[in-house]
């Protein structure tokens, strides 16, 4: 598996600016309408990747305990430790904090657990060369391992698109094991968008929902793999996200693109929670937005970008005794505004499944927020731009 980054030039943002404005891609998804049916509460996300910090003000109280299938490389404190992990886990369950919860980063799912298993290491640490040996077997093991502990939901924010990558038969079996427990399992469809295309693993296998990712305006973004894989796509450009040391970033990669669809799968299990991987799949992609020209499927954006509010009304016409609510939610997010009327999708085709999947790669960027103030360079650095976020690949 092999590691790549990227780095944007970084630049503070303005203190009045704060965090929850520069979260696009929730407003883009209308997080607010799903959130009255549901924010996630009894669904559990494995999120298996560098690990998590549990920790960390915006998930504290919701990181379950986990696993390490790794057992070595970077410890809790250094900066090589859990930080693709803990973004990934933010966009999809972050409850922010603070008094009222005004402060920091809101996931999809605010109100769903997190699983954490670590499968993998940042691409910043000393020993990554020597966890590649391992990384078949951790990954494996890791789907089986949350299936196991009853996952309702498994992230694969990783994967490898390299001109070398090729389908392993025990993670493919670990992948059909995951699902025959009821487990839905989505992964990033890969970055390669402008070095060739590769098929991306663990993506690719059948059943997974493979995500590529789009800009704010709905583009597919130029690094986003196109396949034949692609089920749907999500926001993967200038996604904010949470870090270890506490400050915020800006970073992009279809990780972050899956992250968004594993909390819309978290939110459609909440809500009914007998539905089944398939089911889940379908409804993901038959109620998406931005569909491709006729409802057929497109390799760089699957069957267009995902739309939770218009997969729990979907669900609930398929299980129209199943739903259970969330109450409303924490206050702390405020009354929803009152949805427009909408032209309903017409009927959408289920993404083919896949043969084999990918990896993402989230790349930091711009340092965004930390307590408050703008977060400054650290002084030993000349070049801001130096900060980054290692993406797995």
């Amino acid at each position: 598996m092999a590691a790549a980054f990227a780095v944007l030039p970084a630049a503070p943002a303005h203190a009045a600016d704060g965090i929850r404005p520069q979260q696009w891609g929730l407003e883009a998804l209308r997080t607010e309408q799903a959130w009255r049916t549901t924010q996630g509460a009894g669904a559990t996300v494995a999120v298996l990747d560098t690990g998590v910090d549990a920790g960390h003000p915006d998930l504290a109280g919701s990181v379950l305990p986990g696993k390490d299938l790794i057992g070595f490389g970077a410890e809790r404190g250094e900066r090589a430790w859990a930080r693709h992990g803990t973004a990934m886990a933010g966009i999809i369950a972050a409850h922010g904090h603070g008094p009222d919860g005004e402060d920091g980063v809101i996931g999809i799912a605010p109100e769903a657990r997190i699983l954490p298993v670590r499968v993998i290491l940042e691409g910043t640490d000393p020993e990554r060369t020597q966890a590649r040996k391992t990384k078949g077997t951790a990954l494996a093991r890791g789907i089986r391992w949350a299936a196991d502990q009853g996952a309702d939901v498994i992230n694969l924010s990783l994967g490898d698109d390299s001109a070398a990558a090729h389908p392993d038969a025990g993670e493919d079996a670990a992948v059909q094991y995951a699902l025959a427990k009821g487990a839905v399992v989505v992964a990033s469809a890969g970055n390669g968008g402008e070095k060739g295309d590769h098929i991306s693993y663990p993506a690719a296998y059948p059943g997974v929902i493979a995500v590529t990712a789009v800009d704010r305006y709905g583009t597919r973004a130029a690094f986003s793999t196109r396949r034949w894989y692609a089920t749907i796509a999500a926001p993967g450009v200038d996604i904010v996200i949470a870090d270890p040391d506490r400050g915020y970033y800006q970073g992009w990669g279809t990780s972050a693109a899956a992250a968004f669809v594993s909390g819309a799968a978290a939110l459609l299990k909440s809500a009914h929670p007998d539905l089944t991987p398939v089911e889940v799949k379908r409804l993901l992609a038959d109620t998406a937005r931005d569909r491709p020209a006729g409802g057929a499927h497109d390799d760089a954006k699957g069957y267009g970008t995902v739309d939770p509010a218009a997969a729990l009304r979907a669900a609930a016409a398929l299980r129209p005794a199943a739903p259970r609510t969330a109450g409303g939610g924490p206050t702390r997010f405020g009354p929803a505004p009152v949805p427009p009327a909408e032209k309903e999708d017409g009927p959408g085709l289920l993404a083919p499944m896949a043969g084999a999947a990918g990896v993402l790669l989230l790349a930091a960027a711009a340092v965004l927020w930390r307590g408050g103030r703008a977060r400054a360079t650290p002084p030993s650095r000349s070049v801001r731009a130096a900060d980054r976020l290692t993406g797995w690949r």
